[in-house]
């Protein structure tokens, strides 16, 4: 006997083909051996109810607060689980009802769609990144004096560019460049300085075949960086910091990777608290998705990041890898970056330095759970963890 573990309809259809089972049978029956189980957050209570007589006459499950039923509450948290048969049969029904239903039928059915498949692919630059098949690599270069595992090391010109030319070698897909360290408790630095720092750098590689990221909150730096030659903007802020950063990124027609973070570098870490974690990152998106739309960027243009490291206390980090997975329901591709992050340090009492094996299981973790971008210091030996996790849960 074995208890199988069926995540997706292609690895239920394979597990049917090898019993045997007739071509027509195993398109009827793997949609009902993948189980889902999705929590909305907000739904009237009129709607809760209605929403799940319909999934429990499915042979589904649907569960609420107790407000929703004696009414009590007009909102109510809600937990829907089933087959994805039984899901797709929901959606039908909910499809031709009232009471708002329609619209989260829709919103259900995307998300359903978004979980169980790749992003679209991304045109960055003279390249196209097609999320599914591996994982990209994205190598750090700070050109700063502070930042926390390699601040000062690559501050001056002829340094940094033999890095970025080791980080090339190495395999990295992206080059991001930062002039501003953004470790907790980091001052902000002007734009003149990080100007100073990011444009030399980005002006000299913008010949090489290697796509530039401009690791910074600000328009302008991100504007000028775009014009030496950049292809990315990776806003930690995720176009808050910055009401002219949303405009630079549509103006350019550029990728922008938006990333979560509570406060600000300087105030992040002092006691993060979330009423829901994943919720909160979640929603968080959504308005900074919103954001980018109404400035014109294009939503296959985005990436996101959840901030490792960011706001987020040991257990938040630790809770965040393990449910990467769960923001695929966005459908934009999803980058991490642990790379010799505190929350390593911490668990194995190892200074930023003797942190490589920590990360490289951080990156397994990540990819197995639905990262497409890694962000990392240590560029060939997380290469090789990548290729290495990719062979195991990309295989078809």
């Amino acid at each position: 006997m074995r208890i199988l573990e069926i995540k997706d309809e292609k690895r239920a259809q394979r597990e049917l083909q090898k019993l045997g089972a007739d071509p027509q049978g195993v398109t009827l029956m793997a949609p009902k051996a993948v189980f889902r189980a999705v929590r909305l957050k907000k739904v009237r209570s009129v709607s809760a109810n209605i929403l799940k007589q319909e999934m429990l006459s499915l042979g589904g499950e649907a569960a609420t607060s107790y407000g929703a039923i004696n009414l009590s509450s007009k909102y109510t948290p809600l937990l829907i689980t089933g087959t994805l048969k039984q899901f797709r049969q929901l959606i039908a029904k909910l499809k031709i009802h009232q009471f708002g239903l329609p619209r989260i039928a829709e919103t259900l059915e995307q998300s359903l769609k978004n979980y169980d498949q790749s992003p679209p692919p991304i045109k960055i630059g003279p390249r196209t990144l097609r999320f599914g098949q591996r994982t990209y690599i994205m190598g750090i270069l700070n050109v700063t004096p502070d930042s926390f595992s390699d601040g000062g090391k690559f501050h001056k010109l002829e340094d940094a560019l033999s890095q970025a030319h080791r980080l090339i070698a190495a395999g990295a897909d992206i080059i991001d460049i930062g002039g501003e360290s953004t470790r907790p408790g980091a001052k902000n630095v002007p734009v003149h300085e990080e100007l100073k720092r990011v444009i030399p750098v980005i002006s000299a590689l913008r010949k090489k075949k290697i796509l530039i990221s401009i690791d910074t909150r600000k328009a302008a730096v991100a504007e000028a960086a775009l014009s030496a030659g950049a292809h990315i903007i990776n806003d930690i802020s995720a176009l808050r910091h910055d009401p002219r950063m949303a405009k630079v990124a549509a103006k350019y027609k550029v990728p922008v990777i938006l990333m979560h973070m509570l406060k600000n570098p300087k105030t992040m870490q002092k006691n993060p608290v979330y009423k829901d974690l994943i919720f909160d990152i979640m929603t968080y998106f959504q308005e900074s998705l919103e954001i980018a739309g109404r400035a014109g960027i294009k939503e296959n243009r985005l990436i996101i990041d959840p901030g490792f490291g960011f706001g987020k206390t040991v257990e938040h980090n630790l809770e965040i890898l393990k449910r990467l997975k769960e923001f695929k329901v966005l459908g934009r591709p999803i980058l991490i970056g642990t790379s010799r992050k505190s929350t390593i340090g911490k668990i194995l009492s190892l200074p930023p330095s003797e942190r490589l094996m920590g990360t490289a299981a951080t990156v397994a973790i990540a990819i197995s759970n639905g990262v497409d971008i890694i962000r990392v210091h240590d560029v060939a030996a997380m290469k090789k963890a990548a290729k290495m996790t990719d062979a195991i849960v990309r295989r078809l």
